[in-house]
């Protein structure tokens, strides 16, 4: 995530709705404790990645097998804080 923690995710997670307001994510989320300009760089640098296990067979043909598959990509993000005085 860029500070230091890992999330694991094992499902696509939950879409988010305003009605969770500022609930952690059920299954799937990562917040952070700072905005993103207490870090060297002004932007934390995360990395994605995703790791699939494609099964496959030829129907009458009797062949198959397995393809592991995995992706990564990278982007600096800048995490912003707002305050909101009533």
């Amino acid at each position: 995530m860029g500070d230091g923690t890992t999330v694991t995710c094992t499902t696509a997670g939950t879409p988010y709705k305003t009605e969770f307001g500022k609930k952690d994510s059920p299954d799937c989320g990562a917040r952070y404790s700072e905005p993103s300009t207490s870090r060297p760089g002004g932007s934390y640098h995360v990395t994605a990645t995703s790791t699939w296990q494609v099964t496959w067979q030829v129907n009458g043909g009797g062949e198959n097998g397995q393809i592991p598959l995995t992706r990564s990509n990278a982007v600096d993000v800048q995490i912003a804080e707002v305050q909101v005085l009533n």
